[in-house]
């Protein structure tokens, strides 16, 4: 079979970039969008920065004070989600016209499967310029774009050459391309994980690559085997539209491991509004709060209430998400891992009967 073309395209600093192009006074300028900093006494974090601000080390999910101590100088702003969630539409209207079969993956990003449109590699990647060209003429915006035979390669591509950059791995030089690269950019592979190979001598995906598969199973089981094709540049996954929403849910894990309430709750907060945002641009609404709690030795607790209506509304999201983890926290011991999760979902429509109805009995 002829090898299949995805491009990942992964638009750079969306929510910066965006403010910049609304308002053009910013461009140039270290942007930082999350939380008000309160003179470096902000309690909330990072949810994107600019290039610009990136190099004074901010980073998303940092502490928004922390942010403010490396640069206080930047612009910082909160996050106008309706606006990004409207430019996110029109993006991805762009994209799929370019595409045989389309993914969003993200308010910012999206798979786009070509095979059909391309005649190689070399013609994938002037299609990759086309579509760069017209996203910074139809919406002011720039973006990077990985070309690969899978979406595993793509995705890992579209960060190589970031910001405007466009990387093209053919089949034949997968493996050469993904050899040098830390463990850490395959996917699954987190702060753990890498600490858990590198206690194997594995650092670089090349190393993973060439292990011997009953040492990696003997560590983690049928995970190991899967890591290990990962490394070798496998991944058959379909490029497919997302079915019908059940639930949405972030989590995130610790850098490392810590028992500081104030940074878990934090950390909750901005996962449930992370949780919100995706909600809202679905255009849907929510019953059911759940969260997920992992300690330090990988013991996994979860929790989850109803509300008696359905709501479209943050404060709930937040508020039953910290009772929630109240129920799990246990002093002194380190946390891992935190998550918020929504379901019970409705459409926008149906949400609003059912708060005619809430307020009437």
């Amino acid at each position: 079979m002829p090898s299949r073309v995805i491009l990942h395209v992964d638009l750079d600093a969306f929510f910066p970039s965006v403010e910049a192009r609304e308002n053009p006074e910013l461009k140039g300028k270290p942007i930082v969008v999350g939380a008000d900093p309160k003179q470096g006494k902000g309690r909330g974090v990072v949810s994107s920065a600019s290039y610009e601000a990136r190099k004074y080390g901010i980073r998303s999910a940092m502490p928004i004070s922390t942010a403010w101590r490396l640069c206080p100088q930047a612009v910082y702003l909160s996050v106008n989600y309706p606006l990004y969630t409207r430019l996110s539409a029109g993006v991805m209207a762009l994209l799929r016209g370019y595409a045989d079969r389309f993914e969003q993956a993200g308010i910012d990003e999206a798979f786009l499967d070509v095979t059909s449109r391309v005649q190689g590699f070399e013609d994938a990647a002037e299609l990759a310029k086309r579509v760069q060209q017209e996203l910074l003429e139809k919406e002011g915006l720039t973006c990077s774009i990985g070309v690969a035979s899978n979406k595993l390669v793509a995705k890992i591509a579209s960060d190589f050459q970031k910001p405007s950059g466009l990387t093209v791995v053919r089949p034949d030089a997968v493996k050469a391309f993904l050899s040098p690269l830390p463990v850490r950019k395959l996917w699954g592979v987190g702060p753990k994980t890498e600490q858990a190979l590198r206690t194997l001598g594995i650092r670089t995906v090349g190393e993973l690559a060439s292990s011997g598969p009953a040492v990696l199973e003997k560590a983690f089981g049928t995970w190991g085997l899967k890591l290990q094709q990962l490394a070798n540049g496998v991944d058959e996954s379909p490029v497919e539209e997302r079915g019908e929403v059940k639930s949405v849910s972030r989590e995130t894990t610790f850098q490392e491991d810590t028992d500081d309430r104030e940074v878990i709750l934090r950390t909750l907060d901005e996962l449930a509004l992370q949780v919100h945002r995706d909600l809202e641009a679905s255009g849907l609404g929510y019953r059911t709060v759940s969260i997920k709690l992992r300690y330090e030795n990988f013991e996994t607790h979860t929790h989850a209430e109803s509300l008696p209506f359905p709501t479209d509304k943050p404060e709930p999201l937040r508020e039953k998400a910290r009772t929630l983890i109240d129920k799990s926290l246990r002093e002194g011991r380190k946390v891992r891992l935190v998550g918020v999760r929504a379901s019970g979902l409705v459409s926008g429509h149906k949400q609003k009967t059912l708060d005619e109805t809430a307020r009437h009995v």
